[in-house]
This record gives C-alpha cells, structure tokens and sequence, in this order.
C-alpha cells in the first residue's frame, strides 16, 4: 500500500530533481566549452575533422562525436543557450523523459543525418536542440495536456525563429536539424503511446501535479 506525499517530500523530489538537472546540463556545457578551448588553442582545429560524413565508413562514428565538436566559439554560443533552455522545459517533466529524447535525438538525428545529409563534415549539438525543440511540440499534439503545453508555448515563444533552421541554406546542416526536429516529434509520440498504458503504482507528477508519464 502506497502512503501519500506530502508537500515536505514534494518539494523535496523537486529540489533534489533540480540540483541534479543543473548538475547533468552543467557537466555537458562544460565539456562542450572545454573541449572547444582545446580544439581552438592546443589542436588546431583537429577535432572538429570526427563529425558525420554523410554515407561514408570514416563519418559514421561521428554520429557520436558531432553534438560535442563545434567550428567555433560563435556556433558554439548559439547552441548553449537554447540546450540549456529546451533541456530545463523537458526536464521539468523528468529527468529520464529528458535521457530519452536525448538518446533517439542523438543517435536517431545523427544516423538520419548520415543517411541524407549533404556532402561535407556535419558537426555540433544543434541537431540534439531540434530534437528537444521536437519533442516539445510534438508532446502538444499527442497527448494535449497542460503539462506539456506549457513548455511547449514558452520554448515556442523563445525560439520559434529556429523553424527557419529546417529550411534548406548554404553552409548550414539543415539535413541534422531536420533530422533532429524529426526524432524528437517520434520521442514525444512515443512517450504519449507508454503512459496511456495503465500502471496502478505510477508516481505524481512533481511539478503540475498529475500523472508522470511512464519515463518520468
């Protein structure tokens, strides 16, 4: 028999579901900025030649290492701040919901990208924020709740500008971003088909108060 939360656990889950959050985006970020300063200053630019190379042997692998390399500290800005934005609207629904998209986004992105991307050497994390920005929007349309709407209006309200991001442009891997977008639509329909399965012990939701989807 299951007791009831009371709003001392309540909040404590919540602070405890924050700190590790922050903790998991804070470790990427610094990765990414690390990672960058030593391609930059120490490698000379090496790094960045273990991105996606569409439909070659060679560019396979980096369906793993593209979201981590970047051309420079420019792109490398325009990634951080909306991973750290559309990761904290995912996460607020749970931390695991957020691995899940992550994972289909980077391997299912970054495969789709290896498949039909244009000729050339795809790198950075900006097919993983398409897949964030997809999952958001793709949640409103498969299980029409608050809990998903809400973030789904904010990110729509903060970066709706990178739609434009899926149209074809020279210089820009529209092919990843489109694949990401993509994977994260499929992430969020997926989740909505697993918690219309019933389960007698599913938790509560720690922020909106309803019930968590089976990932969360």
């Amino acid at each position: 028999m299951m007791t009831p939360e009371t709003s001392g656990d309540r909040r404590s889950r919540l602070s405890g579901a924050l700190a590790t959050g922050a903790l998991i985006l804070g470790v990427i970020v610094v990765a990414w900025w690390t990672i960058e300063i030593l391609d930059s200053y120490v490698l000379g630019n090496r790094l960045q030649r273990n991105g996606i190379v569409p439909r070659e042997r060679e560019g396979f692998d980096g369906i793993l290492w593209a979201p981590f390399l970047h051309s420079d500290f420019g792109h490398l800005i325009s990634n951080t701040f909306p991973f750290l934005v559309l990761s904290g609207l995912i996460m607020i629904r749970g931390i695991r919901r957020w691995v899940y998209v992550t994972v289909i986004g980077l391997l299912g992105g970054g495969f789709l990208t290896w498949i039909f991307g244009g000729a050339g050497n795809h790198i950075g994390a900006s097919g993983v924020v398409f897949a964030y920005f997809g999952a958001l929007v793709g949640a409103v349309a498969f299980e029409r709740r608050p809990a998903a709407i809400a973030p789904a209006l904010v990110a729509m309200l903060l970066y709706a500008t990178m739609l434009v991001g899926l149209v074809p442009q020279d210089r820009v891997s529209w092919e990843g971003h489109l694949a990401g977008f993509v994977c994260g639509i499929a992430s969020s329909k997926l989740l909505a088909q697993r918690r219309t399965r019933p389960d007698p012990d599913r938790d509560v939701d720690i922020i909106f108060g309803g019930e968590q989807p089976w990932l969360e």
